[in-house]
């Protein structure tokens, strides 16, 4: 599950019965005493849609801080609430049953709602659904081998893990084969034939063999409901006409029927390295695409304006298209999480953002020649992540940052930012942590980065013209100033035991400071807690 000094989610997927909430509710109970705070949400699907989230967070709220009572009626003060009394508590929190990204967003938000060190588990059964989510792990549940499947059905037939009486081990066999290795069949099963004698037994099995248990069904009926109309269909053939049959041969045959759904069914499209591809087709056939991939498509030089309308599109990937020369002037895709252009060298300009895309989660720029960004940008209100790496035509930063007040991560080395070029109100970005200005011009930073709370990791190597750092923000763990050749001046309170202002485990990392290394108050200073060669 990770280090104790950061916070991890955790995805579980896999269809259902395959044994999802059964190992969430394992790893729960066995981890859930070394946290300050523990919640389980289970069927998050079905609550969501009888009782509203509301409902949700309130429970997640009362597991957690189970001495109190919390009384709001929309999901907007739910999330406020539970990341302002949460995010100071080292929590566990499984959330089981997950159906869309608004279950994730009104549950657990950001991450800094959280202490560090706490845990989110996801289980679900799309494992496409969390992709733009930035999970830490993925763990898909398979279905039991032979040996495991026998001894779970065995202890739910026996009560132990072998067969007692030899009249029911080839009943076993055949019981264990028709559930296929599937958990929540071997459970039900084995329940159902416990303390019955051998010939119920066989009774039984005749019995499944014309009409499966109703409580198997019941469970799996809800995978089958969440099918659209033509992907049932598609279910019910093979059911019918393919039971049994190996899976290339059924899928020749469909493919041959035209079963596939056609374009506007078509939810993922990926073209990475399609080296010829010049130009990207027309979008409007394809109105339920969610995730499209055009990484490595060096030749593309075109993408049509209809990209722009994808309302459902969750992720864009453009890496590397290095030809690619103009973008479409407006985008309403009003469900984007990330959009990924890095490497697109020669894309000069970049679109106005149409409206408000709340979801938006990360914007990877990283080497683009745009000389500004949009005005528009700060409509991003939940943006987490801003790579402007390598942008060295970039005139102006965003005029004002109050909108990002998610945002911890943001990347402008190479920028050519020189004196006065960093923003004077940078210090409103609460939630950032990590912040990294290499290879830049400017001779000082303001004193408002210094304030920015939650800083922990400040990178400024080879900002040869920078001449002095100011004391530093007590949130910060790291900082790194290898290559600063005219650096001379690390400011330092006259009280030696604050030094830097740091914590004590600290570090800033200085190689080829050369000019700092010969001003005598810097070298006390660098003894005691810089590592400079």
């Amino acid at each position: 599950m990770g280090e104790d000094d950061d916070i991890r989610i955790i995805e579980v997927c896999g269809t259902s019965g395959i044994g999802k909430t059964t190992l969430a509710k394992v790893v729960h109970n066995q981890m859930s005493p070394h946290f300050e705070g523990k919640s389980f949400l289970v069927d998050v699907r079905e609550i969501s849609e009888k009782c509203g989230l509301v409902s949700l967070q309130k429970q997640l709220l009362s597991q957690i801080l189970f001495d109190e009572s919390f009384n709001f009626f929309n999901i907007h003060e739910g999330k406020a609430i539970i990341s302002h009394r949460l995010s100071h508590k080292r929590v566990l929190v499984v959330l089981d049953d997950v159906e869309n990204l608004l279950h994730l967003k009104c549950l657990v938000g950001m991450r800094n709602w959280f202490s560090v060190g706490s845990r989110i588990i996801v289980t679900k059964k799309d494992e496409h659904l969390l992709r733009s989510y930035r999970v830490d792990g993925v763990y898909k549940p398979t279905t039991l081998k032979a040996n495991n499947a026998h001894h779970l059905f065995n202890l739910k037939a026996f009560g132990c893990e072998t067969v007692p009486k030899e009249d029911f081990i080839e009943l076993a066999k055949h019981v264990v084969g028709y559930a296929g290795g599937l958990p929540l069949a071997l459970k039900v099963l084995g329940s159902l034939l416990c303390d019955r004698d051998a010939r119920q037994w066989t009774s039984a099995i005749e019995g499944l063999e014309r009409d499966s248990n109703k409580e198997i069904l019941d469970r799996l009926q809800i995978s089958f409901d969440g099918l659209e109309e033509r992907e049932k269909n598609i279910f019910l053939n093979i059911a019918c006409f393919f039971n049994g049959e190996e899976k290339d041969f059924v899928m020749k045959v469909l493919d041959g029927c035209e079963f596939f759904p056609p374009l506007y069914k078509l939810k993922v499209l990926n073209l990475k390295g399609s080296k010829n591809l010049i130009k990207a087709p027309d979008f409007t056939t394809t109105p339920n695409l969610k995730i499209l991939v055009l990484e490595g498509c060096t030749r593309l030089v075109y993408v049509h304006p209809s990209i722009g309308v994808l309302t459902r599109l969750k992720l864009l990937n453009l890496r590397g298209c290095k030809s690619l020369r103009s973008f479409p002037t407006k985008i309403g895709m009003e469900s984007l999480e990330m959009l990924i252009l890095l490497g697109c060298s020669k894309l000069q300009s970049f679109l106005e953002i149409d409206g408000k895309i709340e979801y938006l989660l990360e914007l990877w720029f990283d080497g683009i020649n745009i000389k500004e960004l949009p005005s528009s940008i700060e409509n991003l209100s939940s943006l987490v992540l801003l790579n402007l790496k390598d942008c060295r035509d970039l005139v102006d930063l965003p005029g004002s940052i109050d909108g990002f007040e998610f945002i911890n991560k943001l990347n402008l080395r190479d920028c050519n930012l020189c004196e006065g070029d960093i923003p004077r109100d940078i210090s409103r970005l609460s939630s950032l942590k990590q912040l990294d200005l290499r290879s830049n011009n400017f001779i000082s930073i303001p004193s408002s980065l210094t304030r920015i709370p939650k800083l922990d990791f400040l990178r400024l190597s080879d900002c040869r013209a920078l001449k002095s750092l100011p004391e530093l923000q007590t949130s910060i763990t790291n900082v790194r100033i290898n290559g600063c050749t005219s650096l001379e001046i690390v400011e330092n309170p006259t009280n030696s035991s604050k030094v830097c202002n740091l914590k004590d485990w600290a570090t800033i990392l200085g190689v080829n400071c050369f000019r700092l290394a010969e001003n005598i108050d810097a070298l006390t200073l660098l003894k005691k807690y810089l590592n400079i060669r």
